[in-house]
């Protein structure tokens, strides 16, 4: 029997990885940050300083989360897929400083207080959000000084800004659900981040091993205290 299509961008996220039960899969190692999905031994958790608290903005299966939480960052992750955060929490049952929250990433950011030494997205939130409603609501929440990363697949020659994305359940069904990532070169990502307060910007793009494959584009930035 197909299961019904996705009507909105977090059902798509739902059926995008579906609920998997525990013991289905082995659990994601954990063993070390990983900002490319690559096995290419690029960067790691040193990009994020020393946090005693982070922010993980879509975590997914909160591997990068675990691998935080088990070297002694209280971290929060939030997500608006209510099946990954149902699958997260079974994969991580038992970490002491690791939460899996159900939210839209604005909404989490705008309705606290609490701020965050780090505040990440690993091929997450900050790929599928407006940066022009989520980099004031980040600022707002990243304590001073603060580290802001984030990553995501370099983009096409001239696809920048909101772009369709397409994939199963979507191609053909324009009209019914749209789901939109943003997507900006090193140098457009600067100048957006530079307009919404933050400093210390470094901006670059990751090659990929594969030679013909895209690469990982990865930012950092701070707040001044």
């Amino acid at each position: 029997m197909t299961s019904a299509a996705p009507t909105t961008p977090a059902e798509y996220w739902d059926k995008y990885k579906p609920y998997r039960a525990e013991g289905e899969q082995p659990r994601p190692a954990a063993a070390a940050f990983d900002w490319t999905g690559l096995a290419d031994g690029g960067p790691g958790a040193e990009l994020l300083g020393t946090p005693a608290t982070a922010l993980d903005l879509g975590p997914a299966e909160g591997e990068n989360a675990a691998f935080l939480a088990r070297a002694g960052v209280e971290v929060t992750a939030v997500d608006f897929s209510a099946a990954q955060v149902e699958r997260a929490r079974l994969l991580w049952a038992g970490e002491p400083r690791l939460t899996f929250l159900h939210a839209e990433a604005c909404a989490f950011l705008e309705e606290g207080t609490s701020r965050f030494d780090a505040i990440y997205s690993t091929w997450g939130a900050v790929w599928f959000t407006d940066p022009d409603e989520l980099f004031p609501r980040v600022a707002a929440r990243l304590a001073p000084g603060g580290v802001f990363a984030f990553s995501h697949r370099e983009p096409v020659a001239g696809h920048y800004g909101a772009q369709q994305m397409g994939g199963k359940w979507l191609e053909g069904r324009e009209s019914e659900l749209t789901v939109w990532r943003w997507q900006y070169g090193p140098e457009q990502w600067a100048d957006i981040l530079k307009r919404h307060g933050f400093t210390a910007i470094h901006a670059r793009v990751l090659p990929n091993p594969d030679p013909a494959a895209l690469g990982t584009l990865l930012v950092t930035a701070t707040v001044n205290p």
